[in-house]
Order: structure tokens, then sequence, then C-alpha cells
């Protein structure tokens, strides 16, 4: 049973448009998609609404998931993407595992054959039910027109619910035609989901005394602080408590990198401090984040000496990878809100001292060598420097996934949230470039950077059809080493060099970009660099750049797969 609020009047609609009604009635403007036979009715539906609720045609079925999710993650909307039956439904799925492991809410439409037609193969029907759950946090298939109010509503209340996800609706092609009694209501309940657990207050006193207590005290912070908006919350955590903060990829920006407490990024590529004193810390903090094994490195080895504080939302991550101490479930900014009179000012210089010596040995061994180097040829690390001056820190950046993703995570500034837009746990390549189209419509006031490399941008390239029919003023800057780069440094570091299927061959990226009618550069010169980067932020409209850098430049710190995190490696 489902509680429901918000009534509207009723009226006799098909099916296909009470669709429409249902998303104008969730605040709906902006959805993303590829029309085909099994949803044609809807799109006929669209075309009729123009005035309210924009189509924005993607190249390609996956790019619009992914265009959806850049606009929830920047917006704090759901994100909403449409498709047909057969291929148009599966070319979805990796959009929706993408938002599945990465808490992303968004609701993705798929038509599907006739009712009477359904489990004969026939064309274009493929049972995307069962393909999809595994990765969507609820789906449905609509067979008649009088479920549509219902299903959508639980959609929406289930997909930004709780710990947010992806929902797939599949309608029959008859359930668009037939017509209904339209009356829709909002959801506010489903019987026996309870997606936002409250904080005990058991709970809260027992991390709040071991919190008080401690003498080298570490926060890990995740995206659950942004997806429960808990930012004024985290940082006023933190500055009573005096503790050192560190974030995982997908909590990065949640706390301003410039922030004295803020010590880095833990994890595979993250920071060395962090990741060495996460294994000599006595109380550790994790907020809004699940222990993914790119973060805890050897689980045997894995902060054993520490008592484990998990501010977690989700019931299923506690105890699930780490066993802890205190579990504080319930929404991180209620849970900050409610500790924080529990907690006593402090501060830990001495502690906080030693994450800055961690810090001034990676600088001198890596990080001065990647923003400043001085050696020939370009580095990926230098270009997000460059780009921090010319955005002042300010812009949303986009990142595909491999070596500019966590030279990127590394080295970008933010100065507010919702600034990190990335594929975390399912790393997806091809992901940024309609990621950021996405992000630039749920935040057209904010400047969007899309930082990609030369083998993620080829997956997803067809995407410039959509910034060129759109005009989306997104600037995107490709970071070309010739290679498929991160595969390419485990084979060097752990597979002898041998460079199997790891060089790429690319076209002319420039004259691609110039037949999009996007504005184009390439810049392969040191002295150029500055220049090439302040022009293209400059650009009001979408802009191109190719940055040329070394073709064998290796990110690090490293911590190698099976290691401990205080294994980490400067070189």
């Amino acid at each position: 049973m489902t509680t429901t609020t918000n009534s509207s009047k009723k009226m006799t609609i098909s099916g296909a448009e009470a669709i429409i009604h249902c998303l104008l009635a969730e605040g709906v403007d902006l959805i993303y998609g590829y029309p085909g036979g099994a949803i044609m009715p809807v799109y006929d539906e669209l075309y009729k609404f123009q005035d309210k609720l924009t189509h924005i045609l993607t190249r390609h079925e996956q790019g619009a998931t992914h265009a959806a999710q850049g606009y929830a993650r920047v917006s704090g909307k759901v994100g909403v993407a449409i498709a047909t039956s057969g291929p148009g439904a599966t070319n979805l799925v990796t959009g929706l595992a993408d938002a599945q492991i990465d808490s992303t809410p968004m609701v993705c439409i798929t038509g599907q054959v006739g009712r009477h037609l359904l489990g004969t193969d026939a064309f274009q029907e493929t049972d995307i039910i069962g393909i999809s759950t595994p990765v969507t946090k609820w789906n449905y298939q609509i067979t008649e027109a009088s479920e549509i109010p219902e299903i959508f509503a639980k959609a929406f209340y289930i997909a930004r619910s709780g710990r947010p996800g992806p929902v797939l609706i599949d309608i029959t092609k008859n359930a668009q035609f037939e017509s209904l009694d339209f009356h829709y209501e909002k959801c506010t309940k489903v019987r026996s989901y309870v997606p936002t657990p409250v904080a005990s207050k058991e709970s809260l006193s027992e991390a709040a005394a071991l919190i008080n207590a401690a003498k080298k005290p570490f926060i890990i912070f995740g995206q659950g602080v942004i997806l429960s908006e808990g930012e004024k919350e985290l940082k006023d955590f933190v500055e009573k408590s005096g503790i050192p903060a560190a974030w995982t990829v997908l909590g990065l920006s949640a706390l301003e990198t410039s922030h004295p407490l803020n010590v880095g990024m833990v994890g595979m590529h993250g920071n060395y401090g962090p990741n060495m004193l996460t294994n000599e810390c006595d109380v550790l903090i994790t907020i809004g984040m699940r222990f993914d094994d790119r973060v805890t490195g050897n689980l045997e080895t894995y902060a054993k000496q520490a008592k484990v504080i998990h501010f977690e939302i989700d019931p299923a991550e506690i105890d699930k990878n780490v066993k802890t101490t205190v579990a504080v479930l319930g929404d991180a900014k209620a849970s900050l809100r409610d500790i924080l009179p529990l907690i006593n000012e402090n501060s830990h210089l001495a502690w906080l001292e030693q994450f800055h010596n961690y810090y001034e040995i990676e600088y001198k061994e890596v990080i001065k060598n990647d923003i400043y180097p001085t050696k020939p040829g370009l580095t990926m690390g230098e270009a997000i420097r460059i780009l921090n001056e010319k955005s002042a820190n300010k812009a949303v950046i986009v990142t595909d996934v491999g070596q500019h993703q966590m030279i990127a995570c590394r080295y970008a500034g933010f100065s507010q949230t919702k600034s990190n837009v990335t594929s975390g746990g399912l790393g997806t390549m091809g992901f940024a470039l309609p990621a950021a189209i996405g992000a630039k419509m749920g935040a057209p006031d904010r400047e969007v950077v899309a930082i990609i490399g030369d083998g993620g941008y080829q997956m997803t390239i067809q995407e410039l059809g959509t910034i060129f029919q759109n005009k989306t003023a997104v600037k995107i800057m490709v970071l070309n080493n010739e290679h498929l780069g991160m595969v390419r440094q485990w084979q060097e570091l752990f597979f002898e060099s041998r460079y199997a299927s790891t060089v790429m061959s690319n076209p002319d990226f420039v004259k691609i970009a110039a037949g999009y009618d996007i504005e184009a550069a390439r810049v392969s010169e040191r002295d150029q660099l500055a220049g090439a980067i302040e022009k293209m932020m400059a650009h009001e409209g979408p802009y191109f750049l190719e940055v040329c850098v070394e073709n064998e430049h290796n990110v690090f710190p490293m911590i190698p797969t099976g290691a401990s995190v205080s294994e980490i490696r400067l070189k």
C-alpha cells in the first residue's frame, strides 16, 4: 500500500499523456532520451507539451543516462531518461549500474512491446525488468494504463528518498494508448520501506564519548554528506572538534579543499598522510561513505588499531566491509546536527602536524613534479593547476575514468559543493562528456569543465552532436597521452611494461570538434598552456581544448591492489 498526498482533479486521458502529467507533477522540466517505436506514443505527447517539458535528444541512450546523472548530481533533483524497447532499453543499463553504485537519483522510462506480445520474442522485445533488476533500486513493468499514476509516484519517491538510486519503469505500448481517469497524488510512504532511519540517542552519545576521548581522531567523509545536504553540519563538526578530515572521491567538494582541517584524499591514489595515518588514528569517524575497496586496500590490515564510528543511512553498509564500534544509523545532515552539542570544542595540533609532515614529503616527491614540472612535456597536474587559477576554484569539474580522473581529484580546487562529478564505483569510461552536458543544464549559471582522457572521450564522442544541437556551453579539455593511461601504468608496474592494446592511434580531435561547430584548439608547449586554458574559460559557448601531455607519466602515490593503505608507494 502507498500513502499519498497532493491530490489533483480527475481527467480522462491516454496513458502516454498521463506519463507527461506525472512528470510535470513531480517537478520535472528536463528529460534526456532517444525515440523509437515502442515509446512513440509518449514522444507524440512530448511534442504537444514542449512549452512545459524540454526533451534533449542525445546521440545514444547511454548518453541520456549519464546526462541525467550529471543533471542530478549538480541540481540535487531526480534525473530522467527515456528510451524505446529492446536495444534502446539495454543501452540504458550501464548508466543504471553507474547510478546505482554511486547513489544517484534517476528515473528511466522504457517503452515495451504490447502486453499480448510479451514473451514471444517480438521485434525489439527484451526482458529489461529482468536485466535491470540487479542495477536498480526498484523497477516495475506497467501493462495497463490505470497503473501509471501510482507507479510513477512510487518511482520518484523511491529514487529520491533515503539513499538515492535509479528506478526503471517499463511501459507496454498498449498501456500508452489506453485511456484512464487520471488522478495523481505524490507518494510519501511505501509499506516496509524505511528510507531514512533516525539516529538513536544511545548511538550519538556513544560516538560523542569516543570522539571526546580520542587523542588521534580522523574523519573520512563521503558523498553521503552531499546527498543529505549536510555540508554546513560537516564543517561545523570538523571545526568544533578540530579533527583532521579527508575525502573519498565522491565526497570531494563537500568541504572546501582550502579548509585548514581538510587534509586531502584517501584511497588508491589519495594523499600520503591520510592513507598512512588511517592505520595510526585511535578513532576513525566515517561519514556517508561505504568503505569501498579502493579506499581500504587490504581489509585485514585496515585501521585495526582504531575504534570505528560509522555515520550511515543504509543499514546494509554497516559492518559490510569494516567492523564498526559504533554505528550511527541515520541521515548524515541530521546525525551531524544532533551530535554537535555533544562534542567538546577541541584541537589536535600535534596530530594535525603529522598530516602536514607527510604532505611535505609527498609534495617534494610527487606533487611538485606533477604541478610544477621542469622536464619537457606537459603533465596533467599542471593543466589542472592552471585550470584552478583560471576558474578561481569555482567550476564544476566532470571527469571520466583513468589517470586524468585521479589527477583531477587530487589537484582540483573547490570552493563550493556539488562541484565534482565523476563515475566512482562503476568506473565508467565515456561518462564525462554526456554527464557534463547534464551538469551544465542542471547548473546553467556555473562554468562546467569536462576533463577527459583520449580513450574515454571516444566512447561517447557522438554526444558532441547533443552539444551542437543545444549550444550547450560545456568546456571540454581532453588530456591526450595517446594511451589508455591507467591500464598502461598498471602494465608498466605489474606486467613488465608489456603494453598490450593500450596504445591509442587517435584522430584529429580539433577537426572533429570543428565539424560540430565547436571552437577548438590544441596545445603541446608549456608556454602556451596558460593562455589556451584562459581562452577556453573566457569563451561564451562550448569549447574544446586538446592538451597533449606526456605519454608515460604515472599517477602517484599509489596503493597496489591487495596492499595495506600504509604500503602506499610514492614512486
